[in-house]
């Protein structure tokens, strides 16, 4: 059961990984016009928000010196922190819950089969059944 656990975990990741896609943040942002130094805080900034949202793949990013220095630069990087922070605990959300469900599936069908056996022994009792013992 734990490997099911793991494979959709995984699964889970494969799939956010390969939607993010090669194009970073950053670029995308400078394309869409916002101003360069904006862009480097978002992005600096999603970075440590993911982490600090749960994620394992993500380190807290932050340029001290500009975030002081740089109005752009440190709204970009709260605005960054905070957006991708609530994205990273909805994702690790939504996979505890995944893992769940599948844990509760997992149990419900143990539960049914261990009801079907018991209303099996419940049908044989009483029954002498020694004679199907040559059906082996």
């Amino acid at each position: 059961m734990k490997v099911k656990h793991l494979l959709l975990l995984a699964l889970t990741l494969s799939l956010f990984l390969i939607l993010s896609g090669c194009v970073s943040q950053r670029d995308t942002m400078v394309q869409q016009g916002y101003p360069l130094s904006y862009a480097d805080g978002f992005e600096d900034g999603c970075h440590s928000g993911k982490k600090a949202g749960g994620s394992m793949f993500d380190q807290f990013k932050k340029d001290v010196r500009r975030f002081q220095a740089d109005p752009q630069y440190a709204q970009g990087w709260s605005d960054g922190f905070r957006q991708c922070e609530t994205e990273q605990e909805a994702l690790e959300r939504q996979t505890r819950m995944s893992i769940e469900q599948q844990r509760l599936t997992e149990e419900r069908k143990h539960d049914k089969w261990e009801e079907k056996r018991h209303l099996e022994r419940e049908a044989l009792k009483g029954i002498d059944t020694r004679g199907l013992e040559n059906l082996k």
